[in-house]
């Protein structure tokens, strides 16, 4: 491992959570080496039993493990190469083959994993001292003790789709206060369909995505759409006004701008995914209810409502659950049967009848099904709503939006800054990374709703809290 071609690259000493987060991240290392002290294997070995995410996790990276090893040409010593797996990689990878005692302060236990994994950091950059040698860990703890002793210690930033979580699209822009006078020469405009277009030139344009929200708040207000772009061309559709009574969504109007362009979204047949992010109260599951009930009662464009989501508590677990799988989901399911309720008392005239029988009529056409049963799936005319999709890992997201089958509309609604799932954190989550993925597909969309409408004292609470 000493040879002279290696000393310019590093050595990242990997702890066993990174391969339980993301099997693949042996080959994200580029052209730098990788070493994975005994006791990770043993870890791994440990985990791998059981039907978890993190179980799978681990099954997958023995196995990745199993092909790198297998058939190697090379002596253990001089590593194997990664490239044989993955072009990208130019890297070896080292594994513990003997005893390697790093001085720990007294005090530090070595029977802990952690530890045995931070004294083979120490034993590494004791034999390369002019190798840098990291310590790769999700932990933060153990990173927070590596480097109290001195050693380089880094997060696992591959499964980042964003360092910054503010750079994260909106799905909105405000346009400035001169946009109609570097983009309104030579513009056309024709009407169809009730919608009123515009071909504008500029060079705003060719910083837009296809069905990105743009608004124009001065003399006289402006709402649209990107429908489409061609270099520093760009045609703008105007949009619904779901802030008119007239307009309103199973009795719901929007309160707001976001809320608007969210509404303009889930009521598009065309537009198969969907993200809504904000913080509690900002209204996401109630307008994703509304549109749903009105265009698989109403319109009759799908045939069921089908609702899902993360079963993470966020205080101690409560035990095991009785039942069928929709009644265990029942208790997390709170947020449903709320805005049922609001959307169900939308109806005055109905009287108390007319409202038993609405409410018979919605129960029998919304289904709430655990994510755990959803491999294997494909739904037809479906409206799927993935609730708190914030604490889902890329992997599980590609999972359940693979799941769509023809005429099926998925939305994804969270709040990335409640994140309740150990290891995954704002810039690694799945909905940011559909987030991101997703932005500029025609039969995509999304908006970040801003304004809480839930309550004066929610909205105070959340500002103050």
């Amino acid at each position: 491992m000493a040879r002279k071609s290696r000393m310019h690259s590093k050595l990242f000493v990997l702890d066993t959570n990174v391969l339980m987060h993301d099997p693949s991240s042996l080959f994200h290392f580029e052209e730098h080496d990788i070493f994975l002290p005994m006791i990770t294997l043993e870890e791994l070995d440990n985990n791998k039993k059981g039907m978890t995410e993190v179980a799978r996790n681990a099954r997958q990276a023995s196995r990745f493990l199993d092909e790198i090893v297998t058939g190697a040409q090379t002596a253990m010593e001089d590593g194997f190469p990664l490239s044989t797996h993955n072009q990208s990689c130019s890297g070896c990878l080292f594994l513990q083959t003997k005893q390697m005692n790093g001085e720990l302060p007294a005090g530090m236990p070595t029977s802990k994993a952690d530890n045995q994994i931070i004294s083979v950091v120490m034993s590494l950059q004791a034999q390369f001292p002019k190798r840098e040698v990291i310590l790769v860990s999700k932990d933060i703890n153990m990173r927070i003790k590596a480097r109290a002793l001195g050693y380089a210690a880094e997060d696992y930033f591959n499964d980042k789709v964003l360092e910054d979580t503010d750079l994260l699209y909106t799905g909105l822009k405000a346009l400035p206060q001169d946009f109609w006078e570097h983009h309104g020469k030579g513009m056309e405009s024709w009407q169809e369909g009730g919608h009123t277009f515009y071909r504008i030139k500029g060079p705003l344009c060719a910083g837009l995505l296809i069905n990105e929200f743009v608004y124009f708040e001065y003399d006289n207000p402006f709402h649209a759409i990107v429908r489409e772009l061609n270099g520093n061309t760009a045609v703008l559709e105007t949009i619904k006004d779901f802030t008119h009574l007239k307009n309103n969504v199973w009795g719901i109007t929007a309160r707001n701008r976001e809320q608007n362009f969210a509404l303009n979204l889930l009521m598009n047949p065309q537009v198969d995914f969907i993200t809504l992010l904000g913080q509690a109260g900002t209204g996401k599951t109630l307008l994703t209810l509304a549109s749903a009930l009105t265009q698989t009662l109403d319109q009759k464009l799908y045939s069921e409502i089908i609702m899902t989501r993360v079963t993470v508590p966020v205080g101690e677990d409560i035990g095991f659950l009785p039942g069928t799988e929709e009644e265990k989901m029942a208790p997390w399911m709170g947020a449903l049967e709320d805005n049922l309720d609001v959307l169900n008392k939308t109806d005055e005239e109905a009287g108390d009848w007319g409202r038993a029988a609405t409410q018979d009529l919605i129960r029998s056409r919304v289904k709430i099904k655990s994510l755990n049963f959803m491999r294997g799936r494909t739904f037809l005319k479906k409206f799927l709503i993935i609730d708190e999709a914030q604490n889902l890992t890329p992997k599980q997201m590609k999972t359940l939006v693979t799941r769509a089958g023809p005429g099926t509309k998925v939305v994804c609604l969270g709040n990335i800054a409640q994140i309740d799932t150990p290891y995954l954190t704002e810039g690694s989550s799945g909905l940011t990374y559909v987030v991101d993925r997703f932005k500029g597909w025609e039969h995509s969309g999304h908006v970040t709703l801003m304004r809480g409408e839930r309550s004066r004292l929610a909205d105070y609470a959340a500002e103050v809290l």
